[in-house]
């Protein structure tokens, strides 16, 4: 059972920019995450063990303050925030630096793939990208993460992105987090992926400054996020009500 109260959560984006270099494991955390934790405990797991977690709901921003918790974060950091903050610094740091650097992009189908290459090479023209479609299916083979292991540790990148969606992508980084020999940041960010492609659109500005990004998924998509939040909305509350009441006792 995960407790949100225990976890060490990145207060803000300007503190993204003191991460330090070399493999650190940048997670998010929401408050469908926070639910689907309290029952998946390799998933709670990877969340508390990873080495960084930002705060991507105002609902974890606001909990937090209602728990008093070890974490104080002051503002939402979305995964679309980490993204555009690690691939401006890399690609600022390869034009600077007068050597190109290369952004791995793990998960997703092949023509999201592609259309992540195509918009990185006009947006970040110093960065050369590499990517990789995994198979379609609930869970992999033995095969399966080898292969996926190996063309990770080939490529070497310099950035590394794992887009599978929540819980998947956040175990399977964390179980096999000893065998990638990179030494490179790596963050799961889940839909990112289709936001940066192009094939689907995040919610306007004005809904997200009013925190109701998540009104605007489910409008957009009610067959596919009528269960996360329509019921895991509720669901939140009871179980920070519950994280509450257990350590008060």
């Amino acid at each position: 059972m995960l407790r949100l109260s225990d976890l060490t959560i990145i207060p803000s984006r300007a503190a993204l920019g003191e991460i330090p270099d070399g493999k650190r494991l940048i997670n998010t955390i929401n408050a469908h995450s926070y639910n689907v934790a309290q029952n998946d405990p390799l998933f709670a797991q990877a969340l508390a063990g990873g080495d960084y977690l930002i705060p991507d709901g105002a609902s974890i921003v606001k909990a937090c303050r209602w728990l008093k918790a070890k974490s104080q974060p002051r503002e939402r950091i979305a995964g679309w925030d980490l993204f555009e903050h690690e691939m401006q610094r890399l690609e600022s740091r390869a034009a600077g630096g007068g050597r190109r650097r290369s952004v791995m992009f793990m998960g997703s189908s092949e023509r999201v793939l592609q259309l992540i290459r195509e918009r990185a090479a006009h947006d970040y023209p110093h960065l050369d990208v590499t990517v990789y479609s995994p198979p379609y299916k609930p869970e992999f083979s033995d095969d399966d993460n080898r292969a996926i292991v190996s063309a990770i540790n080939d490529a070497r990148p310099d950035l590394l992105w794992i887009g599978m969606t929540a819980p998947k992508q956040e175990k399977w980084t964390y179980a096999h987090w000893a065998e990638l020999d990179i030494d490179c940041h790596v963050g799961t960010i889940g839909a990112v992926f289709d936001f940066y492609a192009g094939t689907a659109r995040r919610a306007p500005l004005w809904w997200q400054q009013h925190s109701l990004e998540w009104l605007y998924r489910l409008v957009k998509e009610p067959r596919r996020m009528w269960r996360r939040y329509v019921i895991g909305n509720p669901l939140f509350l009871w179980n920070i009500f519950s994280e509450k009441m257990r350590g008060e006792k």
